[in-house]
């Protein structure tokens, strides 16, 4: 009985340690259009990838002055992909729809997503 009991252990053990995936570095480029907003206050992105979630603001810069805010995250993950949506002064667009998604492969890899406040459509390419 006493060499069950170190099997199921040693069995347990062996499962519980094979579950752990490796991480790998996504980066994501972020380019969004703010021409047609008229109140534009600390543009930015909020989402899965920030500790804790969705409770950090990543801000946007727009250095030229052309209404395209900028910014770039870059973090570890192991998880199938990450939801995210931006924000203007705090508030988030889009709301009451779904948020916006990227789907990640196992592997590192660096997006660049371009996308205009409050509208689902956006262009997604990987570097």
């Amino acid at each position: 009985m006493k060499t069950l009991n170190y099997i199921l252990l040693i069995t347990i053990s062996l499962i519980a340690s094979s579950c752990v995936q490796e991480t790998h570095l996504k980066t994501i480029k972020f380019q969004l259009d703010m021409r047609h907003v008229d109140s534009i206050n600390n543009p930015g992105v909020r989402g899965q990838f920030t500790s804790p979630s969705w409770q950090e603001t990543i801000l946007l810069e727009d250095k030229n002055q052309d209404g395209i805010y900028e910014g770039e995250v870059s973090f570890q993950a192991a998880q199938y992909g990450v939801q995210f949506k931006f924000v203007n002064n705090d508030d988030y667009e889009l709301e009451g729809g779904d948020n916006r998604f990227i789907k990640f492969e196992y592997k590192p890899e660096t997006f660049s997503y371009k996308a205009v406040f409050d509208d689902t459509n956006h262009n997604l390419t990987t570097e």
